[in-house]
């Protein structure tokens, strides 16, 4: 399934593995579209989530918040996977400790 915004740089596909949902995210993470990545997170049920952000170019202050969001879902059993851009956005911000962040 592909959520499609407004913004035609950002897309969010949803895979789900049995338990896991696996979220790859492409382009620009903003205020339009930081909804569209947590709806898509949580569509499915879902006890562990994959959120796969590498293809990122953008990620701003409501994509953090969004971030946050699913943190808070899915606690321990949320691993993310950052672009350069996102790692930079969260060593900024002083979240690029967390231990859902992968390396």
């Amino acid at each position: 399934m592909d959520q499609e915004r407004a913004d035609q740089n950002f897309t969010a596909t949803v895979a789900v593995d049995q338990d896991r949902v696996v979220v790859t995210v492409t382009g620009e993470v903003d205020m339009s579209t930081a909804d569209a990545m947590v709806q898509a997170g949580t569509k499915d049920i879902a006890r562990s989530a994959t959120l796969d952000l590498r293809a990122v170019t953008f990620f701003d202050s409501a994509a953090i918040h969004a971030l946050l969001q699913l943190a808070e879902h899915y606690g321990a059993h949320l691993t993310v996977l950052p672009s350069s851009q996102v790692r930079r956005v969260l060593e900024i911000s002083g979240l690029s400790t967390q231990p859902w962040l992968s390396d």
